[in-house]
């Protein structure tokens, strides 16, 4: 199977590591340049190499990976069975890519959206095929899940293929009926908000939430620093999608002093600083 891999970024580069670790698939990692396509998989490169220098890989099996991924623009996915779109977080880019792809890969060719929470159904509008969600989560070349989402259009047939697709590659799939926030984002992103607003009151200090949530819940990481890993811009986003997704249900209201810290560019780990300093 060939899969086209649409954004060479930390999600798409983990994205086609975890096709292409599977002998059978192909991937073809894309991006608006070929140089940020090419930078996606010497990301791979660099990881893979990590791997083989602490004993957990061989050359070889790390040689065959690299092997399966080319890049290049839109246009080397003329051959594709599958893409899974993992572009820039917006609704227009996303529809734009889709309808670009739609005069260059096969009529059978399935579509799917990584997107974190926007709606599949509105990013498929007037495309030719149905589009599905095929959500991974980071590091997705590890981390075992995918939330695979019905979108209006998905059919049942599409759907069943996407599970078989996502099981063939060593992942749990979930079904998953379209929702703002999906399953995941809509019960995590609002508990990392409910964490930043207890910091806010002042109930406990950004340590200690974490801490009262590791030892109390057996949370491997707490919701601050969860939030800080993942990215305090993303968690925003995702929580105004949600809030706007369910009529302004005030529960989903984001937190203000999120609001806050991303107006100050304190977006976390990327930024070197968030709720807490890297």
């Amino acid at each position: 199977m060939v899969v086209g891999v649409i954004g060479a970024g930390t999600m798409g580069s983990g994205i086609a590591q975890a096709f292409a670790q599977v002998d059978g698939f192909e991937v073809r990692l894309c991006d608006i340049k070929e140089e940020f396509a090419a930078g996606g998989k010497e990301k791979i490169k660099k990881g893979l190499d990590k791997m083989v220098a602490k004993g957990k890989m061989d050359q070889a099996a790390a040689d065959a990976i690299l092997g399966r991924i080319k890049t290049g623009l839109k246009d080397i996915c003329t051959d594709c069975d599958l893409i899974v779109e993992a572009a820039f977080e917006d609704m227009q880019v996303k529809k734009d890519t889709f309808t670009e792809l739609q005069s260059i890969v096969p009529k059978d060719c399935i579509f799917t959206s990584n997107t974190s929470s926007l709606n599949i159904s509105e990013i498929g509008e007037g495309l030719d095929r149905p589009l599905s969600g095929m959500h991974f989560f980071n590091p997705a070349a590890r981390m075992k899940l995918v939330e695979v989402i019905k979108s209006k259009s998905t059919t049942d047939e599409v759907f069943d293929k996407i599970i078989k697709i996502s099981e063939e590659i060593g992942k749990t799939p979930v079904r998953i009926n379209e929702a703002p926030g999906f399953a995941v984002n809509r019960i995590l992103i609002p508990m990392i908000n409910e964490a930043i607003n207890v910091l806010d009151a002042d109930v406990a200090s950004a340590e200690d939430i974490d801490i009262a949530m590791q030892l109390g819940c057996n949370h491997p990481m707490g919701p601050l620093h969860l939030g800080d890993y993942i990215g305090l811009d993303i968690c925003l986003a995702i929580m105004n999608v949600i809030y706007a997704g369910t009529n302004n249900d005030p529960k989903y209201k984001p937190a203000p002093l999120l609001e806050k810290m991303v107006a100050d560019g304190k977006l976390g780990c990327k930024s070197g600083e968030g709720f807490f300093k890297y």
